[in-house]
């Protein structure tokens, strides 16, 4: 019985290793951002993780646009629920490494948020913290187009508020990832007319309180307003 236990306890160890290196090769960004020193990031500070090899401006300048853009969250939310860690790269070589594509930043399981070197700054940051935070209060879904809008506003993201919402857009807009995917890859704007459609929304309907209630909402069970 001791061998056929020891032979199973290995068997067992061997399939979670395989388990394991599966994940590493098909998803390197979950993993990375699980263990972000098996992908040479080191700690820069609570929660935040660099390249190796920063210099004291870039570790500096990586912790400042942490704590910014986790402000924004919490201004806007009023408190934050979720803490990401913010795993940051400052050579496209270290972003393909941990899985990084094309992206500006992108949000891991909600559980990480990686940038590129393209997207360490803070509004970037905070999109994908906001995404984060979202979905961390809520329950259930919302449709693509608002999670995104919703991350444009509460990032601030000059590119696509202010002047852009002059005109309303009242078209449809994406409803899944894979059609929103589609849409931004065609024209970048559409986040644009995502955002402008929430901030209407929110002028309309008390701020940044209207969203804690409509979470509330379909936490209780009601479908997403088609009014919005």
């Amino acid at each position: 019985m001791g061998k056929r236990l020891r032979w199973g306890l290995l068997g067992g160890v061997a399939v979670v290793l395989l388990a394991v290196g599966v994940l590493v090769l098909a998803y390197p960004s979950v993993a990375a951002a699980a263990c972000p020193g098996c992908y040479g990031m080191t700690r820069v500070g609570e929660g935040v993780y660099g390249e190796r090899g920063l210099t004291g401006a870039q570790r500096e300048r990586l912790a400042g646009l942490a704590g910014d853009a986790r402000r924004r969250i919490e201004a806007f939310y009023g408190g934050r629920q979720s803490a990401p860690r913010v795993i940051a790269c400052f050579t496209d070589e270290c972003y393909r490494r941990i899985g990084g594509g094309g992206e500006k930043g992108v949000a891991v399981l909600n559980r990480a948020v990686l940038l590129s070197p393209r997207g360490a700054d803070a509004v970037i940051a905070s999109h994908e913290m906001a995404h984060v935070e979202l979905h961390r209060r809520l329950d259930g879904d919302v449709p693509q187009w608002f999670d995104e809008g919703l991350a444009v506003v509460v990032s601030a993201d000059p590119r696509y508020l202010g002047e852009h919402c002059r005109v309303p857009f009242e078209g449809a807009l994406p409803e899944t990832l894979p059609a929103w995917l589609s849409a931004a890859s065609a024209d970048e704007q559409v986040y644009s007319r995502a955002a402008c459609r929430v901030q209407r929304w929110l002028d309309a309907n008390g701020g940044r309180q209207a969203v804690l209630t409509l979470i509330d909402q379909l936490n209780d069970g009601a479908a997403f307003p088609a009014t919005i």
